[in-house]
């Protein structure tokens, strides 16, 4: 049985005046919309009343409403409609009563909005019109002109204005996690391409993660200035590389793209898949709080991190579909291990399959919320 925590709190717990004196006026953060909810409070390391959760993929197609309001359209437009996005945004919020929102957009957006030729084929993911597999293609990528990311901050202040007190979490793709789509041109198995090219073309892959990390920065920093009070790096397949290429060749650009948003001050998490060896690498890239897969305990990731850090996850989304006692029970088990951290999040440790019950994940935010409340 997990213990709790007495290692010295590693995470800063309020923004300073500088901090917020680089977000806009009307950010929630700033007009104390935010910052006291369960959610902010724990990312930040302070105590909350509950312990807050919500869910990666909760805006998708495990919900009705969303498979019906995106009928006949195409992936990326509905996240570059900021009306759209928005509303599937909000909706696992009004059904679920989850602690936060997670935007709603893909991790090529940034890709797509600097006008590289990318789609997302239905059954395969994402696609390049061509792969960019040399130093020239490098050479030749178009940068992001900030005026491209103006949908997406007309989508999150469209957002925010309905949350109200609920946070907002902004998200992009971790540096490797876009470079190996670029290379690979598509989804991959084992990332082969990317991973051979960190060793043949150190050059051509250095100026690849340098350009993905200013994207995603980009991506993230429009995403703060126009309202989310967190944001989420989010590594799909760090999980494929071992340590020492991590730390050679994606800790930098991970680093970089965190270090870009560090002066607003908002929660940063960092998150991959399959990624139990790399978490200490993880968390010296910058992160404030570590994102956990179901693939290891809490309590054991706690202890590979040193201790004192601020913790999300990690609900094993296979037991969404096993029947209410196993799932009750599992969770009960996760948040146990969760007292191990200074704070901690309640999330699955990845994201909700497409064929989930929506009125389990209802069930769930109920049943953490009752067995976390603490007693006025």
């Amino acid at each position: 049985m997990s213990q709790t925590n007495t290692a010295p709190l590693r995470q800063r717990a309020l923004l300073t005046d500088e901090q917020l004196a680089h977000l806009p006026t009307h950010h929630p953060l700033k007009t104390a919309q935010t910052g006291e909810s369960a959610m902010i409070r724990t990312l930040t390391g302070r105590s909350a009343d509950h312990s807050p959760v919500w869910f990666m993929r909760q805006a998708g197609r495990s919900l009705p409403e969303y498979r019906q309001i995106r009928e006949g359209i195409p992936m990326l437009d509905s996240c570059l409609n900021p009306e759209l996005a928005a509303e599937i945004t909000l909706q696992p919020v009004r059904r679920h009563g989850v602690d936060a929102a997670i935007f709603f957009s893909d991790i090529v957006i940034p890709m797509k909005l600097a006008g590289v030729g990318v789609d997302i084929v239905p059954g395969r993911g994402p696609v390049l019109d061509a792969p960019v597999r040399t130093l020239e293609d490098i050479k030749n990528l178009p940068e992001l002109e900030d005026s491209a990311l103006d949908p997406i901050r007309q989508a999150v202040a469209l957002t925010v204005e309905q949350l109200g007190s609920t946070p907002l979490i902004g998200f992009a793709g971790a540096p490797f996690t876009v470079a190996a789509y670029m290379v690979e041109g598509g989804p991959s198995r084992d990332h082969l391409r990317p991973r051979t090219m960190m060793h043949a073309n150190p050059e051509a892959w250095e100026a690849l993660g340098q350009w993905a990390a200013r994207t995603s920065a980009q991506f993230l920093a429009a995403q703060i200035e126009a309202g989310a009070s967190a944001v989420q790096l989010f590594d799909s397949w760090a999980g494929s590389l071992g340590q020492a290429d991590y730390r050679r060749f994606v800790q930098p650009h991970s680093a970089a793209t965190l270090a870009a948003i560090e002066h607003y001050g908002v929660p940063r998490i960092h998150f991959g898949t399959g990624t139990a060896e790399l978490l200490p690498a993880m968390l010296e890239a910058g992160a404030d709080v570590i994102g956990v897969d179901y693939r290891l305990s809490l309590s054991e990731a706690q202890r590979r991190l040193g201790g004192g850090i601020v913790l999300q996850g990690n609900i094993d989304p296979a037991l969404l579909a096993s029947g209410w006692d196993a799932l009750a029970a599992h969770t009960d088990s996760v948040l146990e291990e969760g007292r191990c951290a200074p704070a901690h999040v309640v999330n699955l440790g990845h994201g909700v399959p497409p064929t989930t019950d929506p009125t389990v994940l209802t069930r769930l935010v109920e049943y953490i919320h009752t067995q976390t409340r603490k007693a006025s």
